[in-house]
């Protein structure tokens, strides 16, 4: 118990000692396990991250809740702790993954997957493990958010990892993974508690590899789906429209240590800001497997538009004040 105390201590001094240095993974005050970081800035000019939470040691993703942090600096965070839970709903016990959030009719919406049963890895014929997306309400960003359906917003197909995108024309569209259906999107009726039409399957130019974790934004006038390619590397396609047809782009930031990848994409401050999360290892963990942790690296684009490759660092963007301050200078 006393080396114990001891590790933490001096894991708490070295995160201080080197914030300066280095900023990844994210400092949120604690040795929390976060992944899936969903980027969004909200009208109060602070950038929010919805996460999922990994519990310590965790069996084959059984997760519970998802967590919500703020910063104004990407520097220092606020953990606002856990604004829904598995327990609040009384349609899903397990798998609290991966969620995305939006603003809409003066609202904050969280969508996330949550479900039930077991995945049996030896023997999958075995599994009876399922998931659905939820959508949650709040009036804050940071909640707490309440099941705003009591339900899923369907049942078939099995989906998680939902990416919402809320375009200038106020029309909102949902992308997700599913079984047999990835690579469709959906849009969100105008009170955000359910689907408008059905599912729309997009134009991926003929290349469609295995995929999770979808994410999509826009800048200027062209639209960007990103996604874990093979559920590893982080590629992307571009195109004119939210819903394609989608051309291919190729890959941005290379798979590590053959791990699962989950990321988003987002401008804050003149800065475009990659967030996704590492596997890492705890000198305070008490096993001592690999845990994944939020990261954040910077984004840059080439002049037709396209991304440049991203390099995973420790400093990430500890820097992020100071090129803030020196964008203002220049614009001075």
């Amino acid at each position: 118990m006393h080396n114990k105390k001891l590790s933490a201590a001096l894991f708490s001094l070295l995160l201080g000692a080197t914030a300066a240095q280095a900023q990844n993974p994210l400092d949120f005050g604690s040795d929390i396990k976060t992944a899936d970081p969903s980027g969004h800035v909200w009208q109060d000019g602070k950038m929010y991250l919805y996460t999922s939470h990994d519990e310590e040691c965790q069996e084959d993703f059984w997760m519970k809740n998802w967590h919500v942090f703020s910063s104004d600096d990407l520097v220092n965070w606020e953990d606002h702790g856990a604004v829904l839970s598995v327990d609040d709903l009384s349609w899903a016990d397990n798998y609290a993954w991966a969620p995305d959030a939006a603003y809409k009719n003066g609202k904050y919406y969280l969508v996330f997957p949550a479900g039930n049963g077991h995945k049996d890895r030896v023997n999958p014929e075995k599994s009876t493990k399922w998931m659905g997306i939820g959508v949650a309400v709040s009036d804050s960003p940071t909640g707490p958010f309440k099941d705003a359906i009591g339900g899923p917003l369907w049942r078939e197909p099995y989906a998680n990892d939902p990416a919402l995108f809320v375009d200038d024309d106020g029309k909102a569209y949902l992308y997700f993974h599913g079984t047999g259906f990835d690579y469709y999107v959906v849009e969100m009726a105008d009170d955000m508690r359910s689907i408008k039409g059905d599912f729309q399957k997009m134009d991926m130019g003929g290349y469609e590899p295995k995929m999770e974790g979808p994410w999509v934004f826009k800048r200027g006038d062209k639209y960007y789906f990103t996604m874990p390619e093979n559920n590893r590397a982080l590629s992307y396609y571009m195109s004119d429209s939210p819903v394609g047809p989608w051309e291919y782009q190729g890959v941005f930031m290379d798979e590590e240590n053959q791990s699962n990848n989950h990321h988003s994409i987002v401008e804050y401050k003149g800065q475009w800001i990659l967030f996704y999360h590492r596997w890492l290892k705890s000198p305070v963990s008490s096993c001592e497997k690999r845990q994944r942790y939020s990261t954040a690296e910077y984004l840059h684009f080439n002049e037709d538009g396209t991304i440049r490759k991203v390099e995973r660092t420790e400093q990430g963007v500890a820097d992020f004040a100071e090129r803030v301050k020196s964008n203002i200078a220049r614009k001075d």
